[in-house]
């Protein structure tokens, strides 16, 4: 039953999360962090489902230089304080896990 109301769950939050309209400026972070907050490459943090507010942050201070990445420098330099809050927006309403993954549980 447990595990019923977990993929049902799963399934809401995907289509919440697919409903919303992709940011303008999410291919700056695909190649990394994919597109739905997956990493591709190794030592890359997933970003789905995190708390917006903190991911806002942490992108806000990348673009800064007060965190220390030359790739997220380079990234999130050319972004607005509104494309920083879409791109925090987007990632955080990825389901933190795949479907094929939470079903599983």
């Amino acid at each position: 039953m447990l595990r019923h109301a977990v993929f049902a769950t799963s399934l809401l939050l995907v289509a919440d999360a697919t409903a919303q309209s992709q940011p303008a400026r999410l291919g700056l972070c695909v190649a990394c962090h994919g597109e739905d907050g997956f990493a591709l490459t190794t030592g890359t943090p997933h970003l789905a489902g995190q708390d917006e507010t903190y991911l806002a942050a942490a992108l806000a201070q990348y673009r800064s230089g007060e965190r220390k990445s030359a790739q997220m420098r380079a990234a999130s330099g050319a972004l607005s304080n509104a494309d920083v809050a879409a791109l925090a927006r987007w990632y955080a309403a990825q389901p933190r896990c795949r479907v094929q993954e939470c079903s599983g549980r």
